[in-house]
């Protein structure tokens, strides 16, 4: 039976590679499938990881209707048998309902990769949602580590190397659109986060 699964785990912890070594696995075995992703570090309508694997990928957008396209897909001499969705926290709700109809109405596998919560510790959208809905949820078995050593729980956004609280929710980083402001991204251990300590400013 088809299964909608949501694979997740902090920054650093290998969901994008997963997601692509999901795809090449399936792909393999002759099924068919689509991958999908939305804001990609790499650029529009790629799946990338920090190993450097890149898969051409189709960008979710807020008018992406997966039920819809997994309809015409279905169309298609070479049908439809599984779906790879990379940054699934940037997915909004009723994305996320639209994929459990997919699982349930269509049979179609839906294999979900993104992190639960952003920089403020809130969960996203996308993510509560497939909390909420997902057959199973995966925690990636591989560990990414803060500063300290310890388990790295939480996600941290810097700003010039010191941890911020406030701001959207969803902002890329390092734009360069202001030389000034050099926005990153950093995991750390609880203890870490609470403090506001980061690899740069531990003093913080």
């Amino acid at each position: 039976m088809s299964e909608l699964v949501f694979f997740t785990g902090t920054m650093d912890c290998g969901k994008s590679t997963l997601a692509a070594q999901v795809n090449h696995t399936h792909k393999s075995a002759g099924r068919s499938g689509l991958v999908f992703t939305r804001n990609d570090r790499a650029g529009s309508g790629i799946l990338s990881s920090r190993l450097g694997l890149e898969v051409q990928a189709i960008e979710v957008t807020n008018e992406t209707n997966f039920f819809d396209l997994c309809l015409e897909q279905l169309q298609t001499d070479e049908g439809l048998d599984y779906l790879v969705c990379d940054e699934t926290q940037f997915y909004t709700r009723e994305h996320i309902n639209q994929l459990a109809h997919v699982v349930d109405d269509l049979d179609i596998d839906v294999f979900a990769f993104g992190i639960a919560s952003d920089f403020r510790t809130d969960l996203f959208p996308g993510s509560s949602r497939l909390f909420e809905l997902a057959d199973r949820i995966q925690i990636l078995q591989v560990e990414a580590l803060c500063w300290c050593g310890r388990k790295a729980t939480h996600n941290a956004r810097t700003v010039n190397g010191r941890m911020i609280t406030e701001g959207d929710q969803v902002l890329p980083g390092d734009t360069g659109e202001n030389p000034a402001e050099v926005i990153g991204y950093e995991v750390l251990c609880r203890r870490h986060h609470m403090a506001g300590m980061t690899i740069n400013h531990p003093e913080n």
